[in-house]
């Protein structure tokens, strides 16, 4: 990949933020679906199921029809009711603090990390309250926070520990997969996420909290719709508790299994990327790559930099707009701070500096396994180039640029 700093031509098309890899055996799989006459949860759904059980070494795995779903069940299954409430960061998208407010809780935003941007033990310690029932943390772009030592806060202060591993299907940290030390940990396999399945997510923990979260997820029935597929009365099931649908088709289980078995190459792919992007893009002024800290598989499913409009030639909706306009390159910003948000903006929460800064100044740039060297070379040739004529518009009149 070249770091030659010059534009792309427009004819090469123009590189989305984000494309899914789909091959042959993703659509085989669909295809062997269709064909069997069982669309909805079964077989290959349990497959996955088992799948993330044998992967992560947990205890029980139920998949569902969301990230968001899973992570409301996982309220649910754990009693977070009215008068309960849960540290979380407020830099995420609004999915968890969405699912605490449904459950009748209150979400407690803490500050982020400035390098890692996600909530700390420290800042989490400091935000608990005899209300507080549970700590949910959140994988930054697929960066996983330091779970060893949640894991000793939660059970310090007995509070549930629950992981928003949307970003981190493939991340680990100090000897741990995200998903191992949490009570219950949620995933996302989204259309935009490492393993895509257009839709779908993962609740995967202790058994006895899926196991509820299942109940809950199947409208309250003791047994599933397979379970009970071939026996004389389909009919024949009890509702244990007032549930809902939240359970995962065979459709999209097809192709989810297939690209849940091929995380490590998504990942390796991305790692590749992102790698790129940091050789050649450190050093450019007003520009933060991003950090990985010692003992850390990052599972990239952002590459986010910071730019900061007081030190780079252009700000960061300046060069979303550039990128865009002029190399046919889209990006993205994750996130809009929930604390900003309509349903939370007049909630109380202590100072948040660090989401604040880091959110005006975050931005995405493409990292994903569909992408091709040339595209790489795309982006990377682009920044360096709005970065170098920027600075050479700004120079005076005269001004030596050789020394």
């Amino acid at each position: 990949m070249t770091q030659a700093a010059t534009p792309a031509p427009a004819a090469a098309g123009p590189i989305p933020w984000n494309r899914p890899l789909i091959g042959e055996a993703e659509i085989a799989e669909v295809i062997d679906t269709l064909k069997s006459g069982w669309l909805t949860h079964g077989p290959k759904a349990t497959r996955l199921e088992q799948a993330v059980r044998e992967r992560l070494g947990v205890e029980d795995a139920f998949a569902v029809t969301s990230c968001t779903a899973a992570l409301h069940l996982a309220f649910l299954a754990s009693g977070i009711s009215a008068g309960d409430e849960v540290i979380t960061p407020s830099l995420t998208f609004c999915a968890a603090p969405n699912a605490l407010l449904q459950a009748g809780a209150r979400p407690v935003f803490v500050d982020v990390d400035p390098v890692t941007l996600h909530i700390t033990p420290q800042a989490a310690e400091a935000a608990i309250t005899p209300r507080t029932k549970a700590i949910t943390v959140m994988h930054y772009g697929g960066h996983m926070c330091a779970m060893r030592a949640f894991r000793e806060l939660a059970d310090r202060h007995g509070l549930l520990l629950i992981e928003d591993a949307a970003h981190a299907l493939h991340a680990s940290r100090d000897g741990l997969h995200a998903g191992e030390a949490a009570d219950l940990a949620t995933f996302s396999l989204y259309a935009n996420k490492v393993a895509a399945a257009g839709e779908g997510g993962l609740l995967a923990g202790r058994s006895d909290l899926v196991h509820q979260a299942r109940l809950l997820g199947r409208h309250g029935i003791d047994s599933s719709a397979w379970q009970r597929h071939g026996k004389h009365n389909t009919a024949d099931y009890e509702v244990t508790v007032p549930g809902l649908k939240y359970v995962m088709s065979d459709l999209t289980a097809a192709l989810a299994v297939v690209q849940y078995g091929r995380l490590a190459e998504f990942t390796a792919r991305r790692a590749a990327i992102a790698a790129a992007y940091t050789n050649a893009l450190a050093g450019l002024p007003g520009l933060t790559t991003p950090t990985v800290l010692p003992g850390t598989e990052h599972g990239w499913f952002l590459y986010a930099v910071l730019i900061d409009p007081h030190a780079a030639p252009l700000d960061r909706d300046q060069t979303t707009a550039a990128l865009l306009e002029r190399h046919q390159i889209s990006t993205s910003v994750h996130f809009k701070p929930v604390h900003s948000l309509g349903p939370y903006r007049n909630m109380i929460h202590r100072p948040l500096p660090v989401t604040e800064t880091a959110a005006a100044r975050q931005l995405s740039l493409p990292c994903y396994p569909a992408m091709t060297d040339e595209h790489v070379d795309r982006v990377i040739n682009a920044v360096r180039d709005l970065w170098l004529c920027q600075a050479g518009a700004h120079r005076t009149p005269g001004e030596n640029t050789t020394g």
